[in-house]
């Protein structure tokens, strides 16, 4: 790969920059121009070339970001780019809002923020950069993107193909940059930089109390360690299949994903047997163990991957070697062979597991029974540690959805379906790969990443004499 020394572009990919520097005047550069020159129809038509862009890569981004990263599915991949490129909401979701009287009239609008820092995680390479992007342009502004180091390949590689697209649709360069080899220091250069005004990070705690302390407007997307309850009412044949498919997307990196049931007594078996019959393996409790050693650590390495959930103190941690991993992978691991498909990991265990109170990042999923529904809702609390990001139900008892729902406080919530239908992957809505619990914004859009501008028009408009 070579870099034209000239602007500190790397010459065969747009957008990709050798320093902090030229990726941040580049971008400023670019958004100046798109803020001046470019409004709300042709923010739409620079849009709909991104998605159908992605759209038309989105098998080639799945394969790469497998290849590189080690991590998850490529079909699930492919999903969450095709998902990230038509769910995401464009410019339709800003709105001005009008006021008027005798007295005069009023208008606010969306402004651009102008340019935006952006982090993105390893987990979702591709659909955050293409999430935020879509967003970001939407409401006028530039990305100046610190991808993680794992998936800059895959990223530059987006990152240069939507810049193409953006030029091909008669848009500027650089409404996209990032640079070429980011780490910690490239971040908090990117975050000091006076040309960007917003900060936006995809990841941990430690990432977005960073940001929250660059003194800049910053929206920080944090962990989740998502319940999920399985009550007296709920149909085990919806529930079953349900969290199966939930729980094994992508061997389970998403933030969104179910991590841990609680299950009551009356409906324990049957779920098991429902799960079972739709790509579940129940692991005995010798082969728990065996798994538990296998993928778990105490100990405090640099091959540590530290779960990313608020207000515990830990005992274990995941080796990083398993994260994103196939389930079939683990097994084998540990001397099992099936010669069905295994979606997924399950078995049964007490309140205090580390699966329960980890956010683990592997198609390994505990089950926990509950002598009734209030003894899982307060586990269920319990384990989501405050992180108010996920959590779903399968019960036909409107009370008990209600009382889970108020209890939890969790930005996204499903019942009868898997945590993604909140994303808008089958279940009605839009999408979101930044999920702003931590910050308050939720699922974010465009409108989000823009600045609020009031025009007034006094007196009617008339003439003051």
């Amino acid at each position: 790969m070579t870099t034209d020394n000239s602007k500190g572009q790397v010459s065969n990919q747009l957008g990709v920059y050798s320093t902090v520097e030229e990726a941040v005047k580049c971008g400023a550069a670019a958004q100046t121009r798109y803020q001046q020159a470019f409004g709300i129809e042709d923010r739409t038509r620079l849009i709909t070339a991104i998605r159908d862009k992605v759209m038309e890569l989105s098998e080639v981004l799945g394969q790469m970001a497998v290849e590189e990263t080690k991590l998850g599915r490529i079909p699930h991949k492919v999903a969450k780019n095709q998902l990230a490129a038509m769910a995401t909401p464009g410019p339709d979701s800003l709105r001005t809002e009008a006021v008027s009287s005798d007295a005069g009239l009023t208008i606010e609008e969306r402004a651009p923020v102008g340019l935006i820092g952006a982090v993105t995680p390893v987990t979702n390479e591709v659909p955050t950069i293409v999430n935020n992007a879509i967003s970001m342009l939407s409401g006028g502004n530039a990305v100046v993107f610190n991808v993680h180091p794992s998936a800059k390949n895959t990223s530059a590689f987006i990152i240069d193909e939507l810049n193409k697209a953006i030029i091909a649709a008669n848009g500027p360069a650089d409404l996209i940059t990032m640079v070429q080899e980011p780490t910690l220091e490239t971040l908090q250069e990117i975050a000091k930089a006076p040309e960007v005004k917003m900060l936006v990070g995809t990841g941990g705690p430690g990432l977005v109390n960073a940001l929250l302390r660059s003194g800049k407007k910053a929206i920080g997307a944090g962990a989740g360690n998502p319940p999920v309850i399985v009550d007296d009412s709920a149909d085990v044949e919806v529930a079953g299949p349900f969290i199966v498919a939930g729980a094994s997307f992508d061997n389970n990196l998403l933030c969104i994903g179910e991590k841990e049931v609680f299950v009551t007594e009356s409906k324990a078996d049957a779920l098991i047997e429902s799960m079972q019959a739709n790509g579940a393996y129940l692991l005995n409790s010798e082969q728990a163990a065996k798994v538990t050693e296998l993928v778990l650590t105490a100990d405090e390495t640099q091959e540590t991957a530290k779960p990313c959930s608020y207000g515990m103190d830990r005992e274990y941690h995941l080796r990083k070697e398993w994260v994103g991993q196939d389930a079939s992978k683990i097994l084998a691991a540990i001397g099992v062979e099936t010669e069905s498909q295994v979606e997924l990991l399950i078995f049964e265990t007490e309140f205090n597991n580390p699966f329960v109170q980890l956010e683990q990042m592997m198609p390994v999923l505990p089950i926990v029974r509950c002598k009734d529904f209030d003894s899982a809702l307060g586990m269920a609390v319990e384990a989501e540690h405050g992180n108010r990001h996920s959590a779903c139900i399968y019960s036909n008892n409107i009370n008990n959805v209600t009382k889970f729902a108020k209890r939890i406080g969790t930005t996204v919530f499903t019942q009868n379906g898997p945590t993604l239908a909140g994303l808008g992957y089958g279940g009605a809505g839009t999408t979101s790969f930044t999920i702003a619990g931590p910050t308050g914004e939720g699922i974010t859009t465009s409108k989000d990443f823009t600045r609020v501008r009031r025009f007034a028009m006094a007196q009617g408009g008339n003439r003051i004499i």
